[in-house]
């Protein structure tokens, strides 16, 4: 797909790519409405005729000649208006369709750096106010700015007609006033961009309130909440407030000088009737399309300022969406190939994008099939070496290798195909049981769905649901409990089944009697893959390996369960703590 980041800053090309990727309808749509508009300027000129034919008696038989030809007009301007209206409810609904794909498309690209920094709410918000703002611009320029240009234009062709004169100055009014309402309205842009930005930092902080409900709930935050929440929506009013104000001080100036000069066209037309220098039905056309020509200014005006505001919002969420991928694919990244999974750390130097090192010149070697337990303090960084197996980061120097490939040389979804985690905190869709499962694995069966259920040991309290495996699990799971989440999220691991299991504390929040099936649900699971996981219950790693302790970015133990136990340390204290804690338990 085309880079869209360098739509970043060019808003009005974004909007040209995808008129052009329907340039035939939005063709059908520009000739039905320049049609409509020339039949309506000219049901003008087509009433003059049946005044001057009313002038001239009932004997001159030109009136119903004169009237056939104001209906065909204004039923070719009715017609046409519609077939463009009806060809814009597909295209104009089809071009947003097309933004909200390639722009989710390109967010979903992005590293973890990316949504660490935003609110997921904001970032939904703009994607739906970008499509938003290029639906509207669309129908504006469609139905509110062309049809008043095209209407002065012609207006202006029919009035040279009776005055060359008249025609030069109504013309020299229109561009003058077009030129000082735009001119206003660009001076208020600050205006609308604080606004815009005001707009989704509200509906950023709604999702995020939204989203960590059982946190308020728990710490009695309501009131708290609310008036933050209060001043958020205020900080927003204000700014639309000043927005609008402003969008209402150009419409009264345009406002007075419409009256003027309107004042100032019914007079000389008048004029020139009363000297024999105009018909009947030149006064008539003159005033008619001369009303029209101003009052296209009006509409033209405020579809300007309004459409000012929508571009500035889009300007605004393009800024924000169309930034440039952190990690992307190397120009000659390959499939990750070969049996089992071999893990090298050679040198690997990391900071995170904030300045803090974590890794200096890191080693660690880790075979096909063999099953490594990382412990260690907070902030050691065992939490890193998982991201950065994932490439979530790339390196600073050195290299990790996969089966003897450099994770920088290959593609990333083959990559992230061939790793399965288990994390701590499960993430799950507001989806069924059997989706949120399946999703290791699309196009899994129900039977396999069904096994893999099995062997984590969910299908008991699957049954016992209202609906089973079609039971809708609620936001991030909410209708299940912290072991029934991890449970699921080892079944979703078992039916992907790939070579490289990560488990994140993926026993912590099991009770005992859980925790027992579950090990054995994952000993048959780590059968023959790379295993890393990181534990603080010795339980977990009773069968492992090798015991890695890390502390401060560097590996300061590394052995077997059974020699590090011997062994003074990190992982000896962890055994002495947890023994205590169960005698006391059982105390």
């Amino acid at each position: 797909m085309e880079d869209l980041c360098q739509y970043a800053e060019r808003p009005f090309a974004f909007v040209g790519r995808y008129l052009k990727r329907r340039a035939l309808p939005h063709a059908v749509i520009l000739v039905s409405v320049l049609g409509a508009v020339a039949f309506s300027v000219s049901t003008d000129y087509a009433l003059k005729g049946v005044v001057d034919a009313l002038g001239k008696g009932p004997g001159s038989g030109l009136v119903w000649n004169a009237l056939a030809l104001l209906i065909f007009f204004i039923a070719a301007d009715n017609m046409l208006w519609r077939v463009a209206a009806l060809v814009g409810a597909f295209t104009f609904v089809g071009v947003t369709g097309d933004i909200r794909r390639d722009l989710f498309k390109h967010m979903t690209g992005h590293s973890p750096t990316f949504f660490a920094d935003r609110q997921p709410g904001t970032l939904a918000s703009r994607i739906t106010a970008t499509s938003n703002a290029i639906f509207t611009v669309e129908n504006m320029f469609v139905f509110n700015v062309m049809p008043p240009c095209v209407a002065a234009a012609g207006s202006l062709v029919y009035i040279a007609t009776v005055n060359i004169t008249m025609a030069a100055v109504l013309a020299g009014v229109f561009a003058s006033v077009v030129v000082l309402m735009f001119k206003m309205a660009s001076a208020g842009k600050p205006l609308h961009h604080d606004f815009a930005a005001k707009a989704a930092s509200v509906d950023g902080e709604m999702v995020d309130l939204v989203g960590n409900m059982p946190l308020v709930r728990a710490f009695s935050a309501f009131k708290r909440e609310g008036i933050r929440f209060e001043g958020t929506v205020a900080t927003e009013m204000s700014a639309r407030r000043a927005s609008l104000l402003y969008l209402e001080k150009l419409r009264i100036v345009h406002a007075v000088l419409t009256v003027l000069a309107i004042f100032g066209l019914l007079y000389w037309a008048i004029s020139m009737w009363q000297v024999g220098q105009a018909t009947n039905g030149q006064v008539v056309l003159v005033c008619t399309l001369g009303i029209r020509i101003l009052a296209a200014t009006r509409d033209l005006a405020v579809a300007l300022v309004d459409a000012t505001q929508h571009t500035a919002r889009l300007s605004e969420a393009l800024h924000t969406l169309l930034q440039p991928h952190d990690l992307v694919d190397h120009p000659e990244a390959k499939a990750l190939t070969g049996q089992g999974a071999k893990i090298d750390f050679q040198h690997v130097a990391f900071d995170y994008p904030d300045g803090r090192s974590v890794f200096t010149d890191f080693d660690l070697a880790i075979e096909p099939g063999q099953k490594v337990g990382l412990v260690g303090k907070s902030g050691g960084g065992k939490s890193t070496l998982f991201s950065l197996i994932q490439r979530f980061y790339d390196v600073k120097s050195g290299q990790i290798l996969i089966n003897d490939q450099s994770i920088g040389l290959i593609t990333q979804d083959s990559l992230r195909e061939a790793i399965t985690v288990v994390p701590q905190d499960v993430s799950m869709f507001h989806r069924s049981l059997r989706e949120n499962i399946r999703y290791g694995r699309p196009d899994a069966t129900d039977e396999q769905v069904w096994k893999a259920a099995e062997a984590a040991h969910c299908t008991d309290f699957i049954n016992a649901l209202p609906e089973g495996f079609d039971t809708i699990v609620g936001d991030r799971g909410v209708k299940l409990s912290g072991g029934q989440r991890q449970r699921i999220a080892i079944a979703r691991a078992i039916l992907k089944d790939s070579p490289i299991l990560l488990l994140d504390e993926a026993t912590s929040a099991l009770d005992a009697e859980s925790e027992e099936a579950i090990r054995h649900a994952l000993a048959n699971l780590m059968k023959g893959r790379t295993v890393i996981a990181i534990a603080h219950r010795l339980s977990t790693l009773k069968d492992f390996d090798r015991i890695v302790v890390l502390e401060g970015g560097r590996i300061v133990q590394d052995g077997s369960p059974e020699k590090l136990t011997h062994l003074d340390g990190f992982y000896r204290e962890l055994i002495k703590k947890e023994s205590l804690s169960m005698a006391l338990a059982a105390a």
